[in-house]
């Protein structure tokens, strides 16, 4: 079992990993800096952990002991703050679900040269979607519909975010992904290794999604933009084909997570 540290100041030096969850730019700085992220909830934590995420450290309710003694138990030397509902949620600025946080260390960046060695078939880019819980459906999407990987453009929010963790059930555990370099200039990268880059968007030239499904191309980079504007004219000159979703009822376009989950399933390999 890891070391059970009891704790009952919210000003301990030790929880700093855990301080004003909901400050994304104070979040983003810390994160940043000391190369975490923030698990929440215990499928979670367990799927962190499943994954080969080495923890930095554990903020647990007393009820949560028990139910996640298997993945303690895997980090001995790692400390378990074991604190009362009330001190998590003066800790993090809000009630942590479930009392149940654990602190994780961040991976190097996978280069994407070597993440297409693999020949993923179905290629997903997220370019400057800001709204992390978005950003969280889309990789839950992802995993769901067989996509293989995920690429995030420099300008896009982190899917290791805690928001975008839980929204996706870890999903992002799950599915490899990469942020690129440069954008839309790592496009030309896919393309020469055999991907048509299919850029959602709705243009007067655009083909639709059933259109795009009866080519059955091999390799395909679905790419779809920013909440509200959608993708920039300088990334969609660069892609081969442009992709609308037929829309009935009015409706004149989905939530971008949505738009990608209809897309994965129906470009499914």
């Amino acid at each position: 079992m890891s070391s059970l540290v009891p704790l009952d100041d919210p000003a301990d030096p030790r929880l700093a990993d855990y301080v004003q969850l909901r400050e994304v730019n104070l979040r983003r700085l810390l994160e940043e800096e000391h190369g975490l992220f923030i698990a929440e909830g215990d499928k979670v934590i367990r799927r962190a952990a499943d994954a080969g995420y080495e923890p930095r450290s554990f903020l647990l309710a007393p009820r949560w002991l028990e139910s996640l003694h298997e993945v303690l138990a895997k980090w001995p030397d790692k400390p378990v703050f074991v604190v009362s509902e009330e001190l998590a949620e003066q800790v993090t600025g809000f009630h942590v679900h479930r009392g149940a946080l654990a602190s994780y260390r961040r991976r190097a960046a996978r280069p994407l040269t070597e993440l297409l060695r693999d020949a993923p078939r179905r290629i997903a880019i997220f370019d400057d979607i800001v709204d992390h819980t978005n950003v969280g459906a889309g990789f839950r999407a992802a995993a769901a519909m067989g996509v293989e990987l995920v690429l995030v453009t420099p300008t896009c929010a982190d899917p290791l975010y805690r928001r975008s963790i839980k929204v996706s059930m870890g999903a992002v555990f799950q599915v490899p992904w990469t942020r690129l370099d440069t954008w839309p200039g790592d496009l030309e990268l896919l393309q020469d290794s055999g991907y048509v880059a299919a850029a959602f968007a709705l243009t007067d030239d655009s083909i639709t999604l059933d259109d795009l499904a009866a080519r059955h191309d091999e390799r395909l980079a679905l790419i779809f933009g920013t909440e509200g504007h959608g993708l920039k004219p300088h990334v969609l000159d660069k892609a081969d084909l442009t992709v609308r979703i037929p829309m009935a009822g009015g409706v004149d376009s989905l939530n971008v997570a949505s738009s990608a989950a209809v897309a994965f399933y129906a470009t499914r390999p």
